[in-house]
């Protein structure tokens, strides 16, 4: 626990992850652009910076969790950021969902001035987050994989090496393409089921029960929608992101991304024409509702 750690974005994700970090003893700056939210960390014995410079001229290892790709390049490639003030030696560990292309470039950026680049995707909810259980998805060489273990071992449960940089924020992207899909069919089938005359919990006793099942419907979907909550734990905004990359990185590659259009451009009616893009995910079940015109079903 020798290396200093920077963590900037102490959100649903971050702040938990960091929180973790501050209580298995690792010396750690903090920043976050609501101060109250680096006030928590401090509670732990963090040390609140005043800024990004702050945290880079601090810290060893600056890790980053922020919302999407123009946040993170700002923090690295800004003139307070990584590539500007930091030293030869230092690693920078984004844990952020952002395009795989702009994750590479700025380990290329990175590399060319000394400087070490790791990118982690997380898995799993701020539920995990918050007990220590996240999953890593990590693109990284050997040696820094090694070097940011310590770190990721006191924030989860599961590190996946899914090859060099950029490897990781990769396998994330493909996996959440996946989880929102998964989020936009769960959504429609219990509004069809509703229409049908068969009871949520018909269908989810159902459901859960065959090959049709998922994890994002059997353990999360109790909690929120199918219960009548939906303040986000990951809000819809971030899920429309998350997809929107998804298609994109298909068709950089010439994937096909058939599904994922279609349940991009249902996220998009349900955050334009419903207004839910800053409620949870699971939301899409008000907006297939509204649509199939019935009360959104409950367990």
């Amino acid at each position: 626990m020798s290396e200093r750690v920077g963590f900037i974005g102490l959100g649903n994700m971050g702040g938990p992850m960091s929180a973790n970090l501050a209580r298995k003893g690792f010396a750690l700056t903090v920043f976050d652009t609501r101060p109250a939210q680096a006030a928590k960390l401090a509670a732990l014995g963090a040390k609140p910076a005043t800024g990004v410079a702050e945290v880079v001229d601090a810290s060893d290892i600056v890790v980053t969790m922020l919302p999407d790709t123009p946040d993170v390049e700002g923090v690295v490639l800004g003139p307070d950021g990584t590539l500007g003030r930091g030293r030869k030696g230092m690693l920078h560990m984004d844990m952020s969902t952002i395009a795989p292309a702009a994750s590479r470039r700025m380990a290329e950026k990175l590399n060319a001035k000394g400087m070490r680049w790791v990118d982690a995707g997380v898995g799993r909810s701020p539920g995990h987050a918050e007990r220590g259980e996240s999953l890593f998805m990590v693109g990284a060489t050997d040696a820094d994989l090694a070097r940011v273990t310590p770190l990721l071992d006191a924030m989860g449960d599961k590190i996946i090496h899914a090859g060099p940089p950029g490897s990781g924020i990769a396998l994330k992207i493909v996996n959440n393409y996946l989880a929102m899909c998964l989020c936009q069919v769960n959504a429609e089938a219990f509004a069809m089921a509703a229409k049908l005359g068969i009871p949520a919990k018909t269908l989810f006793d159902v459901v859960t029960s065959s090959l049709a099942s998922n994890d994002h419907l059997k353990l999360y979907w109790p909690t929120k929608a199918l219960k009548g909550d939906v303040e986000p734990g990951f809000a819809l905004d971030l899920a429309f992101k998350d997809i929107s990359i998804g298609v994109a990185a298909a068709a950089d590659v010439g994937a096909p991304a058939h599904v994922g259009k279609a349940a991009r451009d249902a996220m998009e009616r349900a955050r334009k024409q419903h207004g839910l893009g800053r409620k949870d995910v699971t939301a899409l079940l008000m907006a297939a509702a509204a649509e199939a015109g019935i009360a959104p079903p409950r367990l």
